[in-house]
């Protein structure tokens, strides 16, 4: 998905912030796509595009999931913007969908990685969460080859036709 924006600068539909170091870490089982509750001038700094989570984790509080460790920063344009940059955020999940992913992680040792956060049609933020199982080095390795041959090949095809 790309970023769609306005003459303003701000993003209405698209992603907002990608962990692109999670895909190499985790090998992905499931993705699933959950809410995420934001006070106004979270949204209004996430439609800036200024937000990371190459940091962020998710995991349960009180029976609920959390995303923690991400980063939005403070919008500058108001009085009212007064805000915790790593304050936790509640994500919002169907039952069956969060016990699910829970029991996957306290039974199969899988983690809950945020992939990225979008802006859908309807202009709500999501963040897209992977259920993912650590890769160890050979494994990291084996990706940079298959990445590199894959480069490698489609380089051979352009030249030869």
């Amino acid at each position: 998905m790309q970023k769609t924006q306005k003459k303003s600068g701000l993003i209405n539909h698209g992603t907002a912030a990608q962990n692109r170091k999670a895909r190499f870490d985790y090998t992905i089982k499931e993705t699933v796509e959950a809410g995420i509750v934001l006070k106004g001038p979270e949204v209004k700094s996430l439609r800036l595009g200024r937000a990371t989570i190459t940091e962020a984790w998710a995991g349960e509080r009180d029976g609920e999931i959390f995303l923690f460790n991400c980063y939005i920063p403070e919008y500058q344009g108001g009085l009212l913007s007064r805000f915790e940059p790593r304050a936790p955020r509640k994500l919002l999940l169907k039952r069956k969908q969060r016990d699910q992913l829970l029991g996957a992680v306290a039974k199969d040792g899988y983690s809950l990685v945020p992939l990225e956060i979008l802006f859908n049609d309807r202009g709500l933020a999501k963040v897209q969460l992977g259920l993912g199982q650590g890769r160890n080095k050979a494994d990291k390795r084996h990706a940079i080859a298959a990445r590199d041959w894959q480069r490698d090949k489609s380089r051979l095809m352009r030249e030869k036709g």
